[in-house]
């Protein structure tokens, strides 16, 4: 075993006790240790039947069962699932007996409540696992104090304490009571990964039931008495701001309670970088039933005018940053015309190695692509929504929203009410990839319900979720490569924008690899809003450097695969440069896996093959994907994928990520895609907007991980960037055409 100190650094165990139903709690936080007088007053305070205090945090009841507090918001990647197994692995309690449930926000007990970035269970893997381990400690201990036994003589077994020369044993709950009078131990003990139980052994979803019976669960299923409807009336246009709003003939129409007008901003707040919204002056319809506002909503008689140009400085994650919101009408026509005038002119330089310059000067041959991607909306399935009640001085919202810490500085100073008298629950989110991180929606409706005095929960119908922003940028990316006579990779040049921010990582691979590397971004500012969007940045950049790789590869007469390895052994044994954000051993890695369990080698004429791999979120993922055309049409026969995201904690869940990562890449490879026409987005709905159907899924998906040790990193992304390289590589045996402009496939050719 590993032994611990539950004081890691400034991060420090609290622990509550509440022996009214003779239990034990124990609470944790990994960031309290920065306010330790908070700690000390927290540390002496009963606990409240209600109670929800800590990070995250177990219950143990009188007849054994254990209840596990999850406290990252819930959107599908089944994370109340696996965050309890780490629990439930230290406290070594069976987990037929462990009760899963939601804790609520409270960023100073539960620490940074985040869903987004694949970083969950890698940002929980020591500290859940160390509360586990404190309370089996602390039961151990009530053990040894009830029997009057050295405490190193007392060894537990699926929840219950045992101790051999006495042949006494105790249930967990038997003993609560009195390990809830102990001190919390300086050191605990951690497993070792060969001595799991629980994680690196699939689970079924503690949610399974619930979502199949439809019971509620997500934000739109929130109900409360005398709650209202609201839903936002947007401009038309990017570019649009209110000017004059006609309410009068909407507020005699049956249902409707009221027409106002609302700022999500008050004048001089600064934003945070998921403070995000074209539209921060609205008008809300409000009413009592979402088909009666939806009707009203129609009528309504709305005036805009052009926004003017703005620049704003906000604090985004690396300290303060400026914001620039042009004037103006944008259209996809002139984005694309913008961004291949910058693509021809030098860029600002990001990373060089070796001479590049005389390497192009001094080529045999030079190949150069380019490569660029559309603007995509995140169409979660569950459409906007959020619950909020303003009484007085005090808040209630219940959200699906990723990041409820960010969004809680704009409601405090929106509403003018202190943070700590805002209450907020999470709900299971029906989808997010990166929209539901930005909750200006949340401050919408509160402000909706300050305005009205009542309960009310805001949707976004469809139309409003997919027009209204946040999008994936639109991307350009311009890859050269130099060769010398005798067909060696001499030199390799990337310049890379996008609209409005850079997808450029210029670190990553092939950098380092490559003695003569040079790598150029540049931008353009908008005012079509943007955000996080599945992998970002590198959801574009991974299938443009894959494509390219593949078609250096066709050059040098190499085997893709083979081409891959060598750039990566000469990474791992010569690299080049010292900044190199990879891992060489652990990226080939996954290509030797992704190799073996394809049968590549075995690859002939019927079968057409495409290979990606890409990383990030400090994991790698590799994929082979076969193909073949049908009536003109892509079908999708077979990927067969790898990855490397260390210990794998629940193997059915990280399948199911990777699936769903899969098929979302080969939907938005072949039809993702919003344009716009004069700051108007020119889809709407799913019936002008392609997603994926289930005829153009991949008919099998057939997943490997990488057996080892590593303390696990991102899972839920990882596989989502390469899956466009793949469709790319493979269209092109099939087809012998390359594609260099996302989506590869148009509506109109794959209807029928």
């Amino acid at each position: 075993m590993t032994k611990i100190n539950t004081h890691i650094g400034r991060r420090a165990f609290i622990r509550n006790t509440s022996l009214a139903s003779g239990g034990l709690v124990l609470g944790f936080s990994f960031l309290n240790s920065c306010k330790p007088e908070q700690a000390k007053e927290m540390a002496g305070t009963e606990m409240p039947n209600e109670w929800f205090e800590m990070n995250s945090y177990l219950k143990i009841g009188d007849n054994g069962m254990v209840t596990v507090y999850t406290p990252n918001p819930e959107f599908g990647q089944n994370i109340r699932t696996s965050m309890p197994m780490l629990v439930a692995e230290e406290l070594d309690v069976d987990w037929k007996n462990v009760v899963v449930e939601q804790a609520p926000y409270h960023a100073e007990k539960y620490g940074f409540q985040l869903t987004g970035g694949s970083t969950g269970i890698k940002a929980r893997w020591i500290p859940l696992r160390m509360a586990g381990a404190t309370a089996k400690q602390m039961l151990m201990a009530a053990a040894a104090k009830t029997w009057q036994v050295p405490v190193e003589e007392i060894t537990t077994n699926g929840g219950v304490l045992q101790h051999a020369a006495s042949e006494k044993s105790a249930g967990y709950g038997e003993m609560a009571s009195v390990a809830a009078t102990l001190d919390v131990p300086v050191e605990v003990q951690l497993k070792e990964v060969k001595d799991f139980k629980l994680i690196s052994r699939s689970h079924k979803n503690v949610d399974a039931k619930k979502i199949i019976t439809g019971k509620p669960m997500f934000g739109m299923d929130y109900q409360k008495d005398g709650m209202l409807i609201a839903m936002i009336v947007h401009p038309t246009a990017f570019g649009m701001t209110l000017k004059s709003v006609d309410d009068e003939a909407v507020k005699a129409m049956p249902g409707i309670k009221d027409v106002i007008t609302i700022k999500s901003f008050k004048e001089g707040f600064k934003k945070h970088g998921f403070d995000t919204n074209a539209f921060p002056e609205l008008v809300a319809i409000v009413g009592n039933s979402t088909w009666e506002v939806m009707q009203a909503k129609k009528k309504l008689n709305v005036e805009w005018k052009p926004i003017t140009a703005n620049t704003e400085i906000v604090n985004g994650f690396f300290g303060q940053e400026t914001r620039n919101t042009p004037a103006g009408l944008e259209s996809t026509q002139g984005h694309k015309a913008q961004m291949e005038a910058l693509a021809a002119i030098p860029g600002n330089i990001v990373r060089k190695d070796g001479n590049p310059e005389a390497a192009f000067k001094n080529a045999a041959k030079i190949l150069e692509r380019s490569y660029s991607a559309p603007f995509l909306a995140h169409n979660s399935m569950e459409p906007i929504n959020a619950f909020a009640h303003v009484e007085g001085n005090k808040v209630k919202i219940a959200a699906p929203i990723q990041i409820p810490s960010f969004i809680i500085p704009t409601l405090e100073s929106s509403l003018g009410i202190p943070k700590e008298n805002i209450e907020m629950e999470l709900p299971r989110m029906g989808g997010g990839f990166g929209r539901k991180g930005y909750a200006h929606f949340v401050v919408e409706a509160a402000l909706i319900s300050q305005k009205v005095n009542a309960p009310i929960k805001l949707v976004y119908s469809r139309e409003d979720d997919m027009t209204t922003g946040v999008y994936r940028p639109t991307y350009h990316a311009t890859y050269r490569a130099a060769f010398d006579e005798n067909n060696n990779l001499t030199a390799l040049h990337i310049k890379a924008g996008g609209i409005p921010e850079s997808p450029l990582f210029a670190n990553r691979f092939p950098a380092g690899a490559i003695d003569n590397y040079l790598a150029e971004e540049w931008s353009i500012d908008s005012n079509i809003t943007v955000g996080a969007f599945r992998a970002p940045r590198s959801n574009f950049m991974a299938g443009a450097e894959q494509a390219f790789l593949d078609e250096v590869a066709e050059t040098m007469n190499k085997d893709a695969i083979q081409f891959r390895l060598d750039l990566l052994k000469r990474a791992k044994e010569n690299p080049v440069g010292e900044d190199n954000q990879y891992d060489a051993e652990r990226y080939a890695g996954v290509l030797e896996l992704v190799r073996e369990k394809s049968a590549w080698k075995q690859n002939d004429e019927s079968k057409h093959r495409g290979v990606a791999a890409y990383f990030c979120h400090n994991s790698y993922a590799a994929h082979v994907l076969d193909l073949k055309m049908e009536n003109g049409r892509p079908v999708v026969e077979k990927v067969v994928c790898a990855i490397d995201c260390g210990v794998v904690v629940n193997p059915d869940a990280a399948t199911n990520m990777a699936e769903g990562a899969i098929t979302d890449g080969v939907g938005n490879a072949l039809f993702g895609e919003l344009t716009f026409k004069d700051g108007v987005p020119q889809k709407n709905n799913f019936h002008q907007y392609q997603m994926i159907r289930m005829k153009e899924a991949p008919k099998e998906i057939d997943v490997h991980f990488v057996q080892n040790e590593i303390d696990p990193t991102g899972m839920g992304e990882p596989p989502f960037p390469p899956v466009f390289g793949a469709v790319a590589n493979a269209l092109y045996k099939a087809t012998g055409q390359r594609h260099y402009s996302q989506p590869f496939i148009t509506k109109k050719e794959v209807v029928g």
